[in-house]
């Protein structure tokens, strides 16, 4: 099973909250992956800090240790028809939790989030939370 992780439920482990710790340590390195779009979130997130090189080399040496999903052609088709079906329905998510979802779903993982009820509209999406366990 390869777990996604969120930018929440990395900013959660590195913080010590919840149970994502206890759950990453749990999983086998190679069943961790980020997609490239929550690395960009993070990146930037810490670029915008003052004093972030320390939290910035904790972010690399720990993104280095997961696979980074990219997003490519096939997770853009994903993210086109999510979009569509979203908006037709009344119910979008966020432009950035639409790339997100597309490539949990293009790389067929399960999406690690606290956003259980905004990702859980996304038809297909398993999602899990791993903040409360």
């Amino acid at each position: 099973m390869i777990y996604a992780l969120d930018s929440d439920a990395i900013a959660y482990y590195f913080r010590g909250e919840g149970r994502v710790g206890e759950r990453l340590l749990a999983c086998p390195a190679r069943d961790i992956a980020v997609p490239a779009v929550v690395a960009y979130e993070l990146r930037y997130g810490l670029a915008r800090m003052q004093g972030f090189a320390r939290r910035a080399a904790q972010l690399e040496t720990f993104l280095a240790s997961a696979t980074i999903l990219p997003f490519d052609d096939d997770c853009a088709r994903v993210a086109a028809r999510l979009r569509v079906a979203l908006e037709r329905v009344g119910a979008p998510i966020g432009p950035i939790d639409t790339l997100i979802a597309a490539t949990a779903l293009a790389s067929h993982a399960v999406l690690v989030t606290r956003k259980v009820r905004e990702f859980s509209r996304v038809e297909g999406l398993e999602v899990e939370d791993w903040y409360a366990g």
